[in-house]
């Protein structure tokens, strides 16, 4: 493993915990902040940076997505995934112990279940540890990009209708938001060749920035309506399946080609599926009884 793809996966290391603090800060604000409307994103948007609270986990996230960045550019995605989805262990520790949230035994499970799960899945990537892996062909990228940013939006509406809306909701921020990691990474193998210019103008730019957005909204949303810890790790769980499946069908870093390593890859699926569906739904962090979940608040 040469020095760069050591150097990114110190990155992701913080970027998780980043990623986890941020999460947590997010969501004490907007628990306190105006319902997120989908028909009024601009009012919505406003009403949640009135809290110092939202505030405050959008910095510490964006601090953590340019150390995402950076990993991304020096090394490849699907390692990258598997530190961020160690890292989700951080999640009922920091949750539990510094923001003072009652963990129950099946979220400390649940969380552990999809940490593994996820970390397994990217480990049986052997041999990506040699290179960045950033060359893709435009039209697997297209294809794959329209798959996870579509599923994450018919989710988000199916969730308008469904009592288990704010998991949907969770799931369609964790989609979008991997689709745009997804373009970042792809989006890096410009850098050194380019001018910023070129790379701002490109149309993979404008993706990161409208997935970005739209996941933002999509996230609070689902902060307002469940609680934190479930909430977060099915956001999480959901970007690092699209990012991390992603690094052989995009970019061509090499997967198992012997029998067990396929039962291996496959369990790992498994247990990730499990393990979202085992973590308790969300409830309203206000409130002491599970009540049904809503989606995003109609017109």
């Amino acid at each position: 493993m040469n020095l760069s793809v050591q150097i990114g996966l110190l990155l992701s290391l913080g970027t998780a915990l980043a990623s986890i603090v941020g999460f947590l800060y997010k969501h004490r604000g907007a628990v306190e902040s105006p319902p997120v409307e989908a028909s009024r994103p601009i009012r919505s948007s406003l009403g949640l940076f009135r809290s110092k609270w939202y505030v405050i986990g959008i910095v510490v996230a964006m601090g953590g997505w340019g150390l995402h960045v950076a990993a991304l550019a020096l090394a490849p995605i699907s390692l990258v995934q598997s530190v961020i989805a160690g890292g989700l262990v951080f999640l009922t520790v920091v949750a539990d112990r510094i923001f003072g949230f009652t963990v129950t035994r099946r979220e400390w499970i649940g969380v552990a279940l999809t940490a593994a799960g996820l970390a397994v899945l990217a480990a049986t990537l052997e041999g990506a540890g040699d290179s960045a892996h950033s060359h893709w062909q435009a039209g697997a990228l297209t294809v794959y990009l329209a798959i996870c940013f579509g599923l994450g939006l018919v989710t988000a509406f199916g969730a308008r209708s469904n009592k288990h809306g704010g998991t949907l909701l969770a799931a369609s921020a964790g989609l979008i938001w991997g689709a745009s990691d997804v373009a970042i990474k792809a989006l890096s193998d410009r850098l050194g060749n380019s001018s910023a210019a070129e790379i701002l103008i490109h149309p993979l730019a404008l993706l990161i920035l409208v997935a970005s957005l739209v996941g933002l909204s999509v996230s609070a949303r689902s902060l307002q309506v469940g609680k934190a810890v479930p909430v977060i790790a099915v956001t999480s769980a959901a970007a690092n399946v699209c990012t991390i499946a992603a690094g052989p069908i995009v970019f061509g870093e090499p997967v198992p080609d012997d029998p067990l390593g396929l039962v291996v890859r496959i369990a790992a699926f498994a247990l990730v599926i499990f393990a979202a569906a085992f973590t308790p739904p969300p409830i309203r962090a206000a409130g002491l009884d599970p009540e049904p979940e809503s989606g995003l608040e109609p017109a």
